[in-house]
């Protein structure tokens, strides 16, 4: 099953990743980061995530790593 991690120090909340996912599993968390503004979060609760990367793909910062288990 692939994993997302999402390294919160990096994250600066521009919401590429969240546009970018197809299935909608990267999503805005309750928590701020480094700007202010509120991270990005994994939430596979429902096992949608492909592993197609395009969060990672996406992220300007580079962010977030894919790791498949």
């Amino acid at each position: 099953m692939p994993n997302i991690v999402i390294d919160p120090k990096k994250c600066k909340s521009c919401y590429l990743c969240v546009e970018a996912c197809p299935r909608k599993v990267i999503k805005i968390s309750n928590i701020s980061g480094k700007t202010g503004s509120n991270i990005v979060e994994f939430d596979n609760t429902e096992n949608k995530c492909t592993g197609c990367a395009l969060c990672a793909i996406s992220c300007p910062d580079l962010a977030i790593t894919e790791v498949n288990k």
